[in-house]
């Protein structure tokens, strides 16, 4: 939980990738702890990526030699600003988002991945909540979500021991989606991510809705939630272009509308 700025850089950094948004958490000598400025930097990025049309997935991920240690308690102690960050935990991305995990991803950090929808982590990565180790809890959204990543037990452990598990262990039960070598988590994520892009941007972020809604939902509640997003889907050009593309024999060329 680092507490260094890096002058003259900004916190956030994004680069765009034919339909993909990369978004690299740029505090490298401070573990990519979250203070104001990286709040605010990756809000903005969220942004860019839920609102162009030409964008249908992101990546997430940190620079240096981990995602993300958690709060910059220091940058908390002065009153910097996170606000942007915790609605982004709350509220995640409106497209896929891939998180990219070198090295660890601890506290808020682990809770910065676990509100995107996929998780790749190089082998030997620590995922962890410590709070209660330094008198603190898991708020940001951890302790509810864990259960449903990787089961009640081994949430509990996390939560209450402050013991990190590593990224195999974490892929066992599911919470890691793709396991790679160290160094080779961006990359990883980026061919899941272009994957993606292959698909109807529309129909994308739709069946990401409903896939998250499903956690601590009924299927009533569900039937509810997927229907004003299929009509959307169905009724859009992407539908028809689709069909025509397959009949065509030819790639299909995505609008996003």
């Amino acid at each position: 939980m680092g507490e260094t700025n890096e002058p003259d850089q900004p916190a956030v950094l994004t680069e765009r990738l034919d339909r993909v948004l990369v978004i690299t958490l740029n505090r490298p000598k401070a573990m990519n702890a979250i203070n104001g400025d990286l709040s605010n930097g990756l809000w903005s990025a969220i942004q860019e990526l839920n609102e162009d049309p030409g964008l249908t997935a992101g990546v997430l991920t940190g620079a240096g030699r981990g995602f993300c240690a958690g709060m910059d308690l220091k940058a908390f102690s002065r009153g910097e600003d996170i606000g942007p960050m915790i609605k982004f935990i709350r509220a995640g991305a409106e497209k896929p988002l891939i998180c990219a995990i070198e090295g660890f991803a601890l506290a808020g950090g682990l809770e910065l991945a676990l509100s995107c929808d996929l998780l790749v982590a190089a082998r030997g990565s620590k995922l962890g909540i410590p709070e209660v180790g330094v008198g603190l809890m898991a708020a940001g959204g951890g302790l509810f979500r864990l259960p449903s990543r990787v089961g009640y037990g081994k949430a509990m452990e996390m939560a209450i021991t402050a013991d990190p598990i590593t990224a195999e262990e974490a892929a066992e039960h599911g919470l890691v989606a793709r396991l790679t070598e160290p160094g080779g988590a961006l990359e990883e994520a980026l061919s899941l991510a272009e994957r993606i892009s292959r698909n109807a941007p529309l129909a994308v972020a739709a069946s990401k809705q409903v896939i998250r809604a499903t956690q601590g939902s009924t299927e009533a509640e569900l039937w509810a939630i997927q229907g004003p997003l299929r009509d959307g889907v169905f009724a859009s050009g992407d539908a028809r272009e689709g069909p025509r593309a397959f009949a065509e024999k030819r790639p299909p060329e995505w609008s996003g509308a």
